[in-house]
């Protein structure tokens, strides 16, 4: 990865997209310290599909997301109708 400063990606936009779709991931800093990362739309694709499931495939999954017990349906007690 090429890094640069964050001076030298706002003068050279154009050649910092070029080299991240050439080259792949581009580190941006400021002050010295890593700040951002410019990467493909490919890789970002990639890395946000694999990062997590999506509400659908968490909805149509058929295993539980809790870890305690639900209660039989029916077995709960119910308090008196009140009378006026």
């Amino acid at each position: 990865m090429n890094t640069w400063p964050v001076q030298d990606a706002k003068a050279r936009f154009s050649e910092l997209l070029d080299a991240c779709v050439s080259e792949g991931p581009q580190v941006v800093t400021r002050r010295g310290a890593e700040t951002a990362v410019l990467v493909p739309i490919a890789e970002w694709k990639r890395l946000s599909n694999a990062a997590r499931p999506s509400l659908k495939s968490l909805l149509l999954s058929d295993f539980g997301r809790a870890d305690f017990e639900l209660p039989q349906r029916g077995s709960a007690r119910r308090r008196p109708a009140a009378t006026l």
